[in-house]
Order: structure tokens, then C-alpha cells, then sequence
């Protein structure tokens, strides 16, 4: 074998080794596991429909479209090995004309989120992956807002608050037999909304995303949770599954 040859030989087998380890670093990044997240607190919820939500009920909204919020107040929780405690992250939506929520996941006109402004970076990071619960990625219009969100309860009044950009307030109505309204297992229901009580807006005030809302007396849920990642990877692959099924 000539000096030539051999330097080609082990020109292609260098080649061919850097091509193995290349692919399998393509491969590592491909398999890396996600970062695990529990979280553990209260959903506070207000849209323009009239109670009880016609969304999680595969029902048309009440009005043409539905407009409203969802917004998560954690009592403790960890993204990895950053804490989460204290803090809250919403998001604000609406959906297509005539479309119920089903029907609007991937081409809501629009879907805001909105972070705890006193959130670290890398808190914020953690929030936004968990805003996805909340359909944070489910419009091609999404805006990040780092803002103020406050609550507050008094008596049976809870009021939610979102910076410059809007807040909503609301009551629990009162079961037939007493109690609060509870609704459990609704047919849209993920993890996160597998029970929550039912009540009404006292008003839905909203100025973002061109939008000028003022709504009163229409639907507000209120739910206590413990979710977690492991629970939403376990949803997220039986509605895919669903989904397929219906199109076939």
C-alpha cells in the first residue's frame, strides 16, 4: 500500500468516526430528559362565556368568540432544582369565531402570557415552560409580558390583577344542595382542570393584544392542584392519540 493510499484510508476513517460522533451527539441532544416540574396551588380562571364554560364541554362559546384568562398562584413548587414558590404566571386567549376550545388549539388569534415580574431569569424560564399548561403556545400571536400580578380575597370575592394590562374579579355561586358548585371530570378536562368550583365575574376588564375588553356576570372557575410533568407528558400523549383517532 502506497503512503497515499494509506493517508486516505485513514483520512476516510477519521471522516467516518467524526460522522459516527456527530450523529450520536445529534442523538444525545435529541433524548436529552426534560427537566421535571411539580407545582402546588390554586387556578384562579375568567372567560366571556356565560357559566358553566361551555369550552370544557365541547361546546360553541357563548359569544362569537371566547375571550378570557387562566392564572396559576404557586403555593410550592420546583423546575428542577429552581424554586417556584410564591409565584403566579397567566396567560389571556381568544378564540377563532364559532370555534370552541378544542376546536382553537394552534390558531387562537391570540395567546399572551404573563410572568411574575419578581420572578429571578431564571425562575421566569421555568414559568414560561410551565405556561404551556395554560395554552401559552397555542396561537402563532404570543406576546411575553413581565408584570405585577396580584390577588386578593375578600369574603367570597376573589380579584386578580395584571399590571397595566387588565384584571379580573369573581365569586363562587352556591351548589342546589349547598356548598359551593363543583364540577368534576368535565370531557375538555386535563390534569389541571379535572375539578374546580363554579362560579361568576364581577367584572373581566382586558386592554392588550388590540383587544378592549369589558365583561360582567359571565364565567369564573376556581381550583385547588397538585400537577406535575410526569401527569402532563402522560395527557399530552393520550389527547394526541385521541386526536388521531377522531381524524381516521
Amino acid at each position: 500500500m502506497t503512503r497515499r493510499t494509506l493517508f486516505l484510508s485513514f483520512a476516510v476513517i477519521a471522516l467516518a468516526g467524526a460522522a459516527l460522533v456527530a450523529r450520536a451527539a445529534d442523538a444525545s441532544k435529541t433524548e436529552a430528559p426534560k427537566t421535571p416540574w411539580k407545582i402546588v396551588g390554586q387556578l384562579e380562571e375568567a372567560c366571556s362565556c356565560s357559566a358553566a364554560c361551555p369550552c370544557w364541554f365541547g361546546s360553541k362559546p357563548t359569544r362569537m368568540t371566547c375571550g378570557g384568562g387562566q392564572f396559576i398562584f404557586i403555593d410550592k413548587g420546583t423546575y428542577g432544582s429552581v424554586a417556584l414558590d410564591g409565584l403566579s404566571v397567566g396567560s389571556m386567549l381568544e378564540s377563532p369565531e364559532g370555534k370552541s376550545m378544542m376546536e382553537s388549539f394552534g390558531n387562537f388569534k391570540f395567546s399572551n402570557v404573563y410572568v411574575d415580574e419578581k420572578a429571578t431569569p431564571q425562575q421566569r424560564e421555568a414559568l414560561l415552560v410551565i405556561a404551556k399548561v395554560l395554552g401559552s403556545e397555542s396561537s402563532p400571536k404570543r406576546e411575553i409580558r413581565y408584570v405585577p400580578i396580584n390577588r386578593t380575597i375578600s369574603g367570597k370575592e376573589h380579584a386578580i390583577s395584571l399590571g397595566q394590562y387588565g384584571k379580573f374579579s369573581g365569586h363562587l355561586i352556591e351548589g342546589g344542595l349547598g356548598g359551593s358548585a363543583r364540577i368534576v371530570n368535565p370531557p375538555g378536562a386535563d390534569p389541571l382542570h379535572k375539578e374546580y368550583e363554579q362560579g361568576t365575574t364581577t367584572q373581566i376588564v382586558y386592554n392588550d393584544a388590540g383587544k378592549n375588553w369589558s365583561f360582567e356576570n359571565s364565567n369564573y372557575m376556581f381550583g385547588t392542584f397538585q400537577i406535575d410533568s410526569e401527569m402532563y407528558e402522560k395527557y399530552t400523549a393520550g389527547l394526541a392519540q385521541k386526536m388521531a383517532q377522531k381524524k381516521n
